[in-house]
């Protein structure tokens, strides 16, 4: 049996129960290789701030805005909009007409976004120096970055086209119940990139290198979701003629509310790299802290999201409000279990974080606090970012992509106000204390929608596990303060032992001593039972 066709069967539609047990397992998957391709990106992270440097070296600054730049792009039309919009509509056809029909849509939709995105690509190639001047005004002053920016990213661009295929082709093979080929995908991009940087000494060189690794990686992870959906019997051709067929236009009515709803933390971010750019440095800064904190997101927030939306939408589809609700209990216990063991480290020790894993060769000891002071505001919005992954396919499994559109709107308003305001009085930390409020702003107005449009509600059996789990994230959160009071005595300990790599080996030894305490704190509270960890994992 062939990793494509390993599956999770449905669950009979009077066990609510089985349908939560599915998402857990599909949330697993999602996160096991989500988990490999983040310490992946990590290592990729480790050796280009090694050679790149952040306030030192223009290279930085121009590599990352040229990573960026597809990035958010891929994010509002690929991963964002459209796959918001595409699986529950795929999910229903499938299961109302059948396979045909289904795949008919998914060859027009990527068609339609294809043609798209390769047009946005095209006009930005032609406009790039423009772009780059409105985008990133403060790299004007700096000629050199300033070019080097504009062909680096140049060189990245194509990348997205490639992305918008490889989210419908996603969103296939999730609706069909096949999350491992999708899940595996984005290892490709840190290994390919990996491969590009550790030969390259010289930063610019260094950031040649990883910007053509970006479009080399974006062909090869197209090419593997075509063999996964082919795998699948799924019949969806790529060279297609874009056709506005009613199905199409009816996907990009829900699609254009989608993107600002689904990407509304990455438009936050890119505002905010874009006022840091007259800082040297703060575009690096940014992106490292960034990294981190991304690290919850893409783990927790984006792999049960994933797992969530298909799970939903088929109980939709067959009205099962009960099953709607205990999925969504499930999806929220589930993912802030897992998301605040992270938020606490983040706000705990941020900078024995970042000075232990990125302080060496061009990056120094000033970079680490700066980067620190972004990676602390960030950190309690975490566990905003993950719920916004959480909640929102509680809309878009009804094709409801107005409401989260309204409330990311009033996201990057709040952003705005309060980052750029922040910004003139403490630097580049007003700018994370500015995406993390306007985060928790748009989970707010979630919540309140929902309860009020009677879609989910905050049970007693929720409430009491978000309780338990809370205490377990305050308590690991004492202890990681605790270590860091004590960090120069916890290192001359290592030193006696290990006379190198003292730093990494610290931060990693008071990381697990912290998440193993977590997780006896989970289980002292009652937030995890052993019958019921061993129930829910248990396959159907």
């Amino acid at each position: 049996m062939s990793v494509a066709e390993i599956e999770t069967p449905e669950a009979p539609e009077s066990k609510p129960e089985k349908k939560s047990s599915g998402l857990v397992k599909n949330s697993l998957i999602n996160s096991f290789f989500t988990l490999i391709s983040r310490f992946m990106g990590l290592a990729r992270d480790l050796v280009i701030s090694a050679v790149l440097g952040a306030s030192g070296n223009i290279a930085a600054d121009a590599y990352y805005t040229a990573l960026s730049f597809p990035n958010l792009f891929r994010r509002i039309f690929a991963e964002g909009a459209f796959t918001a919009a595409f699986v529950p509509s795929y999910s229903a056809v499938l299961v109302q007409e059948g396979p045909e029909a289904a795949d008919k849509l998914a060859r027009d939709a990527m068609a339609t976004l294809t043609f798209a995105t390769l047009v946005l690509t095209l006009a930005s190639q032609l406009t790039m120096p423009w772009l780059m001047h409105a985008i990133n005004p403060g790299y004007f002053s700096d000629p050199a970055k300033f070019k080097l920016a504009i062909i680096l990213t140049q060189i990245t661009m194509p990348y997205l086209p490639c992305m918008a295929m490889v989210a419908l082709m996603s969103g296939v093979l999730n609706a069909r119940g096949r999350f491992i080929v999708s899940a595996a995908v984005p290892t490709v991009l840190n290994a390919v990139m990996l491969i590009a940087v550790i030969p390259q000494h010289d930063p610019i060189q260094a950031a040649y290198a990883a910007s053509w690794g970006v479009l080399a990686a974006g062909i090869l992870q197209a090419g593997l979701l075509f063999w996964g959906i082919r795998r699948v019997g799924a019949k969806i051709g790529v060279l297609v003629l874009p056709r506005l067929t009613p199905d199409i236009k009816k996907l990009m009515w829900l699609a254009i509310p989608g993107a600002l709803a689904a990407a509304a933390t990455q438009i936050n971010v890119f505002i905010s790299q874009a006022f840091s750019s007259a800082v040297p440095g703060a575009r690096s800064w940014l992106n490292y802290a960034d990294r981190l904190y991304q690290l919850p997101l893409g783990l927790v927030g984006v792999a049960i999201g994933v797992a969530l939306l298909p799970a939903l939408s088929r109980a939709v589809q067959a009205q099962d409000h009960d099953g709607a609700q205990n999925t969504m209990d499930d999806a929220l216990i589930f993912s802030m279990a897992l998301t605040l063991p992270a938020a606490a480290a983040l706000i705990a020790i941020p900078f024995f974080l970042i000075d232990g894993l990125f302080t060496r060769g061009e990056f120094h000891v000033y970079d680490a606090h700066q980067t620190a002071s972004a990676l602390l505001h960030y950190g309690w919005g975490v566990p905003a970012f993950v719920l916004t992954r959480i909640l929102s396919p509680a809309f878009y499994a009804r094709k409801n992509t107005f409401g989260p559109m309204k409330f990311a709107m009033v996201n990057v308003a709040v952003n705005l106000v309060v980052g750029l305001t922040l910004f003139h009085y403490i630097g580049v930390a007003g700018l994370a204390i500015g995406t993390s409020a306007g985060a928790w702003a748009n989970v707010i107005l979630m919540l309140i929608s929902l309860i009020r449009r009677k879609m989910w509600h905050l049970s007693t059996r929720s409430a009491s596990g978000l309780t338990k789990v809370l205490i377990a994230g305050v308590g690991m959160a004492a202890f990681l303060l605790v270590c860091d009071q004590f960090r120069s005595l916890i290192e001359g300990q290592i030193t006696a032992v290990f006379p190198h790599g003292v730093k990494e080996i610290a931060i990693l030894g008071v990381c697990f001593a912290g998440l193993f305490l977590y997780i006896g704190l989970l289980f002292v509270t009652g937030a995890i039972k052993p019958r019921e960890l061993k129930a829910m994992l248990k396959r159907r």
